[in-house]
């Protein structure tokens, strides 16, 4: 009795086109099966990738990779596909596939097109169509790479998508949606004074009601990078919503949770940096049980970038918070004598480059010539390059302004003000002042804080 050949059919489709090409997965598995039925094979599985394109890397076909398996483990005899590109583009990855192929005593074949991998002929012919399909394909690439490019740096948009919720497209270029800009831009402007995405989502549901866009929309604003105006790799792309440093906060306050089922608001969550792997500490609750019966809930900050492969710092919430009100007037002081402000806070005028430069070379000197201990030249070194780099008049005087707008929170009577918040005005607070808090990675504690200029 003829052993009956254990048959595998894979199909793959990538684009609507394809689709509407008349290369569905049901079209192509229906060709198939009655391929297999015709030649008396047994078809064992069916294996279809939908939505992937042959030119990715294999490893992100996942039926490709399961049926690769069923190949090491002997269950199958032969692998039927409609054609070529159903099956790679990709000359690399085929060759890796071949191998594992031959090695089971496995093989495939097309059944619109002459291709057999069974013989040494068939093998010659189908590096040939390969190495032209890859070839055609990175012409291609590249030429719709330009295209892109020409699109982008005319404002225009590069695909035929709908635009994001606040943009409209008109003639071919993508530009803001007066009917709903005001609504993107008060939800931006109140997460900003709050820095609690669902917070935002609720203020704008209320406010707008049957007018206000979907929850998932509303989140987009503060994900999606068109909102500031630029596409995944950081390429000007429309006119935004939000400044790049209004982006660069929103991206590090999104590192950690600032909300808990419970309804409790971590006032700190994203401003600690972890010592150890640079990631932003979120917050965590841990009740305790005292011994009259009552529950302590004790609110703690861990990283949670890599928590659990390191003991990172846990810093309890009360100790940020009074290390921050102990040190906040006398940081705000130093930072005044390093940008240049006088107490009447006026700035001062910067030094030019090139009084840098000359400080620089003196220093040099005085090194070579043993004047002066290499830890002194290291310290002053990294002040003069840091205040070279700074040295640019626009920039300084940016900061010396942000800096005046923050001493202003810190007059008067201002922390029996702050004693009054809750914690969701507490964290807007802080958020609006303070880029980063820092944590010593030996003692585990507070080291310092930098400014939000």
């Amino acid at each position: 009795m003829e052993v009956r050949k254990r048959c595998a059919i894979y199909i793959r489709v990538s684009t609507e086109e394809q689709h509407l090409n008349g290369l569905s997965l049901p079209a192509q598995r229906k060709a198939l099966e009655e391929y297999a039925a015709r030649n008396g094979y047994h078809v064992t599985g069916i294996y279809a990738d939908e939505g992937i394109s042959a030119r990715k890397s294999m490893s992100r076909r996942k039926e490709l990779m399961r049926l690769l398996e069923d190949i090491r483990q002997d269950k199958i005899d032969m692998v039927l596909v409609t054609k070529l590109d159903r099956w790679f583009r990709n000359i690399k990855d085929y060759n890796i596939t071949e191998e594992i192929l031959r090695a089971h005593n496995c093989y495939w074949k097309t059944i619109f097109e002459n291709y057999d991998s069974s013989t040494a002929n068939g093998q010659m012919v189908i590096n040939i169509m390969l190495s032209v399909n890859q070839a055609e394909c990175d012409r291609t690439s590249e030429r719709i790479k330009a295209v892109f490019d020409y699109k982008r740096a005319k404002g225009m948009c590069v695909t035929g998508m709908c635009a994001p919720y606040g943009y409209v497209i008109e003639n071919g270029y993508i530009k803001k949606d007066e009917a709903v800009r005001h609504i993107v831009e008060d939800a931006i402007d109140y997460y900003f004074s709050c820095f609690s995405i669902r917070h935002t989502v609720n203020y704008i549901v209320d406010k707008y009601g049957e007018e206000a866009p979907s929850y998932y929309k509303i989140d987009k604003f503060f994900h999606n990078p068109k909102y500031a105006g630029i596409d995944a790799d950081g390429t000007p792309y429309c006119e935004p919503y939000m400044t790049m440093e209004q982006y660069s906060i929103l991206k590090k306050s999104r590192q950690a949770k600032t909300y808990s089922s419970s309804g409790y608001t971590y006032i700190f969550s994203s401003l600690i940096v972890c010592p150890i792997c640079g990631c932003r500490f979120s917050g965590r609750q841990r009740k305790r049980t005292r011994q009259d019966g009552s529950v302590h809930c004790v609110v703690r900050y861990n990283c949670v970038g890599k928590f659990k492969y390191h003991p990172g710092a846990s810093l309890r919430e009360e100790a940020v918070e009074k290390y921050l009100l102990e040190n906040i007037d006398q940081a705000i002081q130093d930072a005044m004598i390093e940008y240049n402000l006088s107490d009447s806070r006026k700035p001062k005028p910067a030094k030019s480059l090139q009084s840098y430069k000359e400080e620089l070379s003196r220093l040099n000197i005085m090194y070579q010539k043993g004047r002066i201990s290499e830890e002194y030249y290291e310290s002053e070194y990294e002040r003069l390059s840091a205040a070279m780099s700074d040295s640019d008049s626009r920039s300084l005087q940016m900061k010396q302004k942000k800096l005046i707008q923050v001493s202003q929170k810190f007059k008067g009577n201002w922390q029996a003000l702050y004693s009054k918040l809750d914690n969701s005005h507490k964290r807007a607070f802080w958020k609006q002042i303070i880029a980063e808090i820092h944590v010593n990675p030996e003692t585990r504690q507070i080291s310092g804080f930098n400014f939000l200029l």
